[in-house]
């Protein structure tokens, strides 16, 4: 298993691929591997001790497409021993009674079946209603919103990013 990061994402438009891109930058040193999990295998998992996941939240409340058709094989995979950060986009303002619930179902199955959830994220700064994101009053994640505070977002993402190169032991 190699010292690098499994970045998995799933895109609709584009963003969520963009904020992997930026994430993947931050590290450096070509630390992060990307993967489009629509391309993606359970075999790809495996590779990883430090796995990344990101997903827009999609319509109501709902996972990203290629997240949703690959949502089942999550049972196949063993996530004991990986520790795992999640980083979830969505627009606060115009469903802000499911921000980031994509983040927030994908980090439940993946803590189910074995992962460790590190990179929490604290609420300060949004302004939404609800979320399935919400742990203990933080998000499970990095919350990125490219609608309403893109202006954010690169600030966001280091911050991030040096949080997590502890919570890696990196």
């Amino acid at each position: 298993m190699s010292q690098k990061i499994g970045l998995f994402y799933g895109t609709q438009t584009g963003k969520t691929e963009s904020v992997a891109e930026i994430i993947r930058d931050e590290f450096g040193n070509g630390v992060v591997e990307l993967h489009d999990i629509s391309q993606a295998d359970t075999a790809d998992f495996d590779e990883y001790q430090y796995l990344i996941i990101g997903c827009p939240t999609w319509n109501v409340g709902e996972l990203q497409s290629d997240w949703e058709g690959f949502f089942p094989e999550l049972d196949d995979i063993n996530f004991s021993g990986k520790v795992v950060a999640y980083f979830g986009t969505g627009d606060q303002i115009g469903y802000a009674d499911n921000f980031q619930d994509a983040m927030g179902i994908l980090e439940e199955k993946i803590s189910q079946r074995g992962g460790k959830t590190v990179g929490y994220w604290s609420t300060d700064g949004y302004d939404f209603n609800d979320s399935k994101a919400l742990k203990n009053g933080k998000f499970v994640g990095l919350a990125i919103d490219e609608d309403n505070q893109s202006d954010l977002t690169d600030n966001r993402i280091k911050d991030w990013v040096s949080q997590l190169k502890r919570d890696f032991g990196l």
